[in-house]
């Protein structure tokens, strides 16, 4: 704030109520005293609208007594203006107008300064009038400026091309951490109703929070994609007496017939329609009773719709009726719903005050059609008022189970954990308690508590499995998911004598599909025989919507296991697609990080930047800890690879769950870590993180916060005497050893890593993966025999289906080249150097590329010069899409920009960072003069 002067150093920050406009004004007043840097302030106020200079007078108050060395005519239109003498002529603006400035001028030459002014909106205008002359005439001064307007449009008034600072709503995920960062933050349902009711919001995150710590309850919800089965937006808002302070004056001043009509709106779905509303509340004639809600700023009236103009205007309009009123509210709505049940359906479980099985049954007809429109959430939202309406006990267990799994399908674990609570206090039912142990033990997995989940899916199982093959089958299949995350040896055993009772003569396509998923999970050696068997010719599609997405999930899994990672990639693609058509990835939960790992195995990094900040958000929202660190981990690594900063994050956030049983979770921190020191050029350090993955050695432990974390881990994969028994995970452990030979091969540990490649062969089997088969040759090449490694290197880069690995390959051939020519065969290295820069450039591993070029300029080739402009080799639609990123835009922003799909979008960035030579979409800004 006190650099030159030769740049206007001004902002206009616009936002609605509650955007955090004020919050970034005392953050930057308080860093700007640290600085050493004078704040001046002011805030307009509704009440000093009208009051000449009043805003004015705020922000110069404190240099009032600097006025006497004013010129004469200057110090007194000053005073005469504040009221401090009385004017003695006519009001003259422009003497004011540089008495100001010259104030404010005078002020900056001895102390740099810091004006804020916030609600600019309700300055009188005289004081806007003379903000904006001192802004246009302040930019050679070390003075800013920094305004704040409720709104999207600038006011009257001030310099019309201010530099514009728009605060939109919260992401998802930051809006998640900010309700997270509130006393008692609510869980489960009421969580996500809460994110979805506040919109981004931080003022209604903050309040309906301090809402629900009070014990008010939040039953609704408002949010797109959510009122599918027709819940009625209002009835779930709470009631606080700070959000009817808000906005009560502006609600006691409008007439009787406004108040009922904004009630009623209040009370309606967001996809209600202007006529349904006016209908319900008995209004005739045209708009005119909207007007004066219009014109005080509650709602907005367009295309037949009305919305309300800020998150907690709503609950308070809401609210501010009796309970009577909003009664007849939903009851008068529910009366003119009926040729729409589902909506019908809501507002009559608004206005039921008991328990009644009409309005159940009706619920759960909701939920059904809902079902069929794409809504879980919608769904066990409608289920679970359903079980509440009940009034039979096993019809509410019945129903409760139902929302289980509905919540389960919406990825909200915690939300399931709530019910699966209500319907074991509920029934004995032994076939009802199986089926909610599925949603409640995948949920106890997805917040990380793996032996619990795992205890919850085997207690009914005795003293014997259910007697429904699907629910045996999704038992196994939770079973698995469970078994993955914790790594645990003995949680993968009951799987396949569990699928026994599920036999393999089943003709269900989407049953086949995931049998074969869990038993390729718990025996990945069995994986590539099954991943044919489902992928013959002739095998029959799954009936369509959630059957054929089951099916499409089952096979991605089962090619994960079988190493076939361009078809897992595929096959992910389209179930995910398929998903976003139900507007959760819930089901999807236990496969992402695996997609994301595939995505960067296979070169996609364009891809996996977009996927991964999915997961985040996801995880950030649900609190899924370990599907949270999965991805900043994966994100680590892709970091490291691109050659960029990627030290691995201190926060308590990575304590959160027990690496014991999230194995696989450590040890994708753990490869995350490995290649970020190998990045970085540290192989001793890549080599501690990278052994403990196949079993601790004797070794010394790394000291750092991976390592820390490693001690618990470590303990249950040591025999008798410290020996190593079995590695970290039985799957994700074993992809690590060409990256564990490299930096044994760097730092003089062939022997040691070589006991780990044999073991790691005898796990593998008679019959390896072609991607085990390579990666074990890599390394056998780099810390076996030295008579056998030209051996093992040509196997491990001229077998053809390595190159759905790029990067892989392109490391074994650098290895391959670096060897031969330490060999003094610079010629045979040279093509071997050429073919991996190019794969290296590609992909944007920027430092990989670096060492390829130092290799091949010490084999005597010559480098081709960099071409004048890179975007020269772009097509005109490239152009414009790297433009576009080049602005901060998203992917998914682009594609809505340009009408074209994400996919799309991705795949162009994909092709041309190789020919921009960048490796991330921070450097694209680089390649333009006038961004």
């Amino acid at each position: 704030m006190s650099g030159g002067r030769d740049v206007a150093r001004t902002a206009l920050l616009l936002g609605e109520a509650g955007s955090g406009k004020t919050a970034l004004l005392e953050a930057a007043a308080e860093y700007a005293r640290q600085v050493g840097t004078r704040v001046l302030l002011s805030r307009g106020c509704e009440v000093e609208a009208e009051q000449s200079f009043a805003g004015l007078h705020q922000l110069v108050r404190p240099l009032l007594p600097e006025a006497g060395a004013l010129p004469a005519h200057q110090r007194e239109a000053v005073e005469a203006a504040f009221g401090i003498a009385a004017a003695t002529q006519p009001h003259d603006p422009a003497p004011l107008r540089i008495g100001v400035l010259n104030l404010l001028a005078g002020a900056a030459r001895r102390r740099p300064l810091l004006l804020i002014v916030d609600d600019v909106q309700h300055f009188d205008r005289d004081s806007r009038d003379v903000l904006g002359f001192v802004t246009r005439r302040l930019s050679g001064e070390a003075v800013t400026v920094l305004i704040a307007a409720r709104g999207q449009t600038p006011p009257a008034g001030l310099v019309p091309d201010l530099p514009l600072v728009p605060l939109a709503p919260l992401d998802p995920a930051a809006a998640a951490r900010l309700l997270d960062a509130q006393p008692h933050p609510p869980a489960g349902r009421a969580r996500i109703d809460l994110l979805a009711q506040a919109a981004g919001n931080p003022l209604a995150i903050i309040e309906l929070a301090r809402a629900h710590r009070a014990g008010e309850p939040l039953p609704g919800s408002p949010g797109a994609g959510r009122n599918l089965s027709g819940e009625p937006s209002g009835g779930g808002l709470p009631q606080t007496l700070r959000i009817q302070e808000m906005f009560a004056a502006r609600l006691r001043a409008l007439p009787p017939a406004t108040r009922r009509l904004v009630l009623y709106a209040a009370a309606a779905s967001e996809y209600e329609s202007l006529e349904t509303i006016m209908a319900a509340a008995g209004a005739v004639g045209g708009l005119d009773g909207w007007a004066p809600a219009e014109e005080a700023g509650l709602v907005r009236i367009a295309e037949g719709r009305i919305a309300f103009r800020h998150p907690l205007m709503r609950a308070a309009a809401y609210h501010a009726a009796t309970a009577h009123q909003r009664q007849r509210a939903h009851a008068d709505l529910a009366a003119v719903l009926g040729d729409d049940p589902a909506r019908r359906a809501w507002h009559l479980a608004a206005a039921c005050l008991g328990q009644d099985e009409s309005v159940a049954a009706a619920l759960e007809d909701t939920a059904e059609l809902a079902l069929r429109r794409g809504g879980f959430f919608a769904a066990a939202r409608a289920l679970e008022r359903a079980a509440e309406c009940s009034p039979e006990p096993v019809d509410r267990a019945r129903r409760y189970t139902k929302a289980l799994r509905a919540a389960g399908d919406a990825g909200d674990p915690c939300w399931v954990a709530e019910l699966y609570t209500k319907v074991t206090a509920l029934t004995e039912d032994r076939e009802l308690l199986a089926d909610a142990a599925v949603g409640a033990g995948l949920s106890l997995s997805l917040f990380g508590r793996q032996r619990q989940g795992f205890a919850v899916l085997t207690s009914v199982l005795k003293p014997r499995p259910p007697e429904s093959g699907g629910t045996v089958l999704a038992l196994a299949s939770a079973l698995q998911a469970v078994a993955f995350q914790s790594g645990l040896p003995e949680f993968r055993r009951p799987i396949a004598a569990l699928l026994a009772h599920v036999g393999a003569g089943e003709s269900d396509p989407a049953a086949v599909a995931v049998r074969a998923a869990a038993l390729a999970g718990a025996e990945p050696v069995r994986a590539p025989e099954l991943l044919r068997s489902l992928r013959r010719p002739g095998v029959p599609q799954a009936a369509p919507g959630m059957p054929e997405i089951t099916r499409l999930q089952a096979i991605g899994a089962t090619a994960w296991y079988a190493d076939e990672s361009d078809v897992c990639v595929e096959v992910f693609r389209r179930t995910y697609t398929l998903l976003a058509a139900y507007g959760s990835m819930g089901p999807a939960a236990p496969s992402l990080a695996a997609m994301g790992a595939a995505l960067i195995d296979t070169g996609r990094w364009a891809e996996a930047d977009e996927h991964l900040e999915t997961v985040a958000t996801l995880a950030a929202v649900h609190k899924l800890r370990h599907l949270e660190i999965d991805a900043e981990a994966l994100r680590v690594t892709l970091r490291a690879l691109r050659g960029e900063p990627a030290a691995m994050p201190q926060d308590p956030a990575w304590t959160a769950v027990a690496l014991e049983e999230n194995r696989a979770t450590h040890a994708r921190l753990l490869r995350a870590a490995g290649t970020a020191a190998a990045a970085a050029g540290d192989f001793d350090t890549a080599f501690r993180h990278l052994r403990p993955l196949f079993g601790e050695s004797s070794a010394g432990r790394a000291s750092d916060k991976i390592g820390e974390h490693r001690a618990n881990g470590a303990r249950s994969v040591r025999g008798e005497g410290g020996q190593a028994r079995e590695p970290l995970h039985y799957f994700l452990a074993h992809r690590a050893i060409a990256d564990l030979a490299a930096a044994a091969q760097r730092t003089g540990r062939q022997e040691e890593a070589a006991a780990v490649l044999r073991n790691v062969r005898e796990a593998a089997g008679p019959r390896p993966t072609t991607r085990m088969t390579l990666l074990m040759h890599h390394a056998a090449a780099l810390i076996g025999d030295l008579k056998d490694a030209e051996h093992h290197f040509r196997l491990a880069t001229v077998n053809p289906a390595g190159d759905q690995w790029p990067l892989a390959r392109a490391q074994a051939r650098l290895h391959y080249a670096q060897w031969l020519r330490r060999r003094r065969r610079p010629l045979d290295a040279r093509p071997l150097l050429a073919t991996a820069l190019e794969t290296f450039v590609r992909l944007g591993a920027a430092g990989l590329a670096g060492e390829a070029r130092g290799e091949l300029r010490a084999s005597g080739a010559a480098l081709s010069p960099a071409t004048a402009d890179p975007l020269s080799e772009l097509t005109a639609q490239q152009r414009q899409i790297v433009r576009l990123a080049a602005q901060g835009l998203r992917n998914r922003e682009i594609a809505e920009q340009l009408m074209l799909s994400v996919r799309t979008i991705s795949s162009h960035l994909y092709n041309v960072y190789p020919k921009l030579g960048v490796s991330s979409r921070h450097q694209l800004r680089a390649l333009f003069d006038d961004l």
